[in-house]
């Protein structure tokens, strides 16, 4: 199988004004950040790494910073009602805030951005402690989500200024394998997704290599659309979902009326054993869509041969697919908040630069199933 990707223009020839070294943090906007802290370090493997708080001079809010390996989700809780976080929190419930990307030069990152259009959340701001100092600054995108340009070459200490290291001698769960975000995807209104395809690309230099359109990713009943937003060296890749015409809701809507407007959907997280991986998420709790179970019979003959032994991934769900490139292989979870909006990917590659194609009708299918229990399809 093929994938479809579009050559508008060569990246290789035009200056990247805009270089990216991947994704720093994910800030995670949630009604309790000490129990989600708790959750993601039981069910997924995340270390304790630093906290801000009142302790630390921080009076409106609590963060817990957790990691593991080149993966770091925040976890951001308003400790009042009536500031940003606890309205953010209101409308859509937890849910991804801040998309940061590391950068070398966060000051030129605003001003590139902001001078193609891009409106500022956070003009550039220096925190300083004893370890040194970071620079940030910050646009806005779809929705409220927000992506904020963190430098850190000045900077040696645990997280940022303004937190200080957090070290639970009571609780240090073993890792599970996830390595760093391989993507994060967007989810958009009616009509909207071409409208943030050309903010990335005007805005922030990145260019349109995959697209999905709705005879790509449809079932019988639903239907959307897909654009896949990659920067100048590839290590930053947003999705972009908009809903398409069907019998039935969509999965893209079901999200956007439950999260009450547009954000993302899904970070998806890399591993180089996801038969390891997803084996100790679904021992600690994780909960994954699941295919029928034939969806392995040919899998073989769709895909071609693969290192891995077909029995643990019909067992655990796991989902495989190749393009061009090579293959990939990976697996869902269900929702993580009470409201059907953010879920997780996790995804190891062999090769392959694509993100499933061959798998979006399967998967969709589980998501229906999932959808028609809640009432929502």
């Amino acid at each position: 199988m093929s994938t479809n990707v579009e050559t508008r223009t060569n990246p290789a020839k035009q200056a990247d004004f805009l270089p990216l070294l991947g994704t720093d943090y994910v800030e995670l906007y949630v009604g309790n950040a000490k129990q989600a802290a708790h959750y993601y370090m039981s069910a997924f493997g995340f270390q304790s790494l630093a906290y801000a708080g009142p302790e630390t001079g921080i009076k409106d809010k609590v963060s817990y910073a957790v990691n593991q390996h080149k993966l770091t989700l925040l976890l951001t809780t308003p400790l009042r009602a009536n500031n940003p976080v606890a309205d953010h929190i209101y409308k859509h419930g937890d849910g991804v805030k801040n998309l940061a990307l590391r950068v070398d030069d966060a000051t030129k990152a605003w001003e590139e951005t902001t001078k193609r259009g891009a409106r500022s959340f956070l003009s550039p701001t220096i925190l300083k402690d004893n370890d040194g100092e970071l620079v940030m600054s910050g646009i806005h995108t779809y929705g409220e989500t927000v992506h904020l340009f963190i430098e850190r070459n000045n900077y040696s200490g645990a997280f940022m200024p303004g937190f200080r290291k957090w070290e639970n001698e009571y609780f240090k769960p073993a890792d599970t394998g996830l390595l760093y975000v391989d993507h994060c995807v967007g989810n958009v209104g009616w009509n909207q997704m071409n409208k943030w395809v050309e903010f990335y690309e005007q805005v922030m230099g990145f260019r349109n290599i995959l697209s999905f359109d709705d005879s790509d990713i449809s079932t019988e009943y639903s239907a959307l659309m897909s654009k896949v937003m990659s920067n100048g060296n590839g290590y930053v890749k947003f999705p972009i979902n908009e809903p398409a015409e069907g019998k039935k809701k969509s999965q893209v809507e079901e999200y956007l009326e439950f999260y009450d407007g547009e954000g993302c959907q899904h970070v998806a997280m890399a591993t180089n054993d996801i038969v390891h991986t997803v084996t100790e998420l679904r021992n600690r709790g994780v909960e994954f869509l699941r295919v029928p179970t034939t969806y392995y019979d040919d899998l073989l003959d769709r895909v071609g041969q693969i290192d891995e032994d077909l029995g643990p991934l019909k067992e655990l769900g796991i989902l495989v697919d190749r393009d061009d490139e090579g293959y990939l292989l990976q697996l869902f979870t269900k929702p993580v908040e009470d409201r059907p909006t953010l879920f997780f990917e996790i995804i190891q590659r062999k090769g392959a630069k694509s993100f499933g194609k061959g798998n979006f009708k399967a998967l969709f299918e589980a998501i229906e199933r999932e959808q028609e229990q809640r009432g929502n399809l």
